[in-house]
């Protein structure tokens, strides 16, 4: 934006591919890294805690908790250890390219949206003007993501419907996701 970085932090389910969690940035500080990871916990703590009470009577390295998988970005390794702490698996320091080194963890759904995202703005003669303008283009990329496209990886679902999100959204899904957003009965 205007020849300065800006970051669209973003978290992605590898199964259903659901952007858990987005926020648009201007630096990637402590408490930026934070604010971002506190929007998983507030949304699914439950499930979290959950897995934590079925496997926390097993040795720890014998526990299938709820993996999360990041960069070397040391800010998000101290924002999970405060919010997650040992309730979770954190896979710290995973590279981009992991699968062509057949390592276990990979961030490819990420590594995947962040291309798609990259693959719109390519289409975009100039890039945006304010920081509110690009805020709003990565929100609304966060729900046509979530709620509208299909992807071929899902079988034609989207990560809404594949996360069993039960919305009545109708052949046009941003006019039904409008309505529901509104409360506007269907014609």
């Amino acid at each position: 934006m205007n020849g300065n970085d800006n970051y669209d932090l973003n978290a992605v389910d590898s199964k259903t591919k659901f952007v858990l969690a987005h926020l648009f940035v201007e630096k990637r500080t402590k408490k930026k890294c934070y604010e971002f990871l506190k929007q998983i916990k507030d949304t699914c703590y439950e499930q979290i805690i959950e897995r934590y009470n079925q496997e926390k009577h097993k040795k720890p390295e014998d526990r299938m908790l709820i993996e999360f998988t990041c960069d070397k970005f040391a800010n998000y390794k101290n924002a999970f250890t405060k919010l997650f702490g040992r309730g979770c698996k954190l896979n710290f320091g995973v590279p981009i390219a992991c699968k062509k080194y057949n390592l276990e963890h990979n961030n490819n759904p990420i590594e995947r949206y962040n291309g798609k995202i990259k693959d719109r703005m390519n289409g975009m003669r100039k890039g945006f003007s304010s920081f509110e303008g690009a805020e709003n283009f990565m929100n609304l990329q966060n729900v046509i993501h979530n709620f509208v496209n299909p992807h071929q990886e899902l079988k034609g679902k989207t990560p809404v419907e594949m996360a069993e999100i039960k919305l009545r959204l109708g052949r046009n899904k941003i006019l039904g996701l409008a309505r529901y957003l509104v409360n506007i009965p269907s014609i």
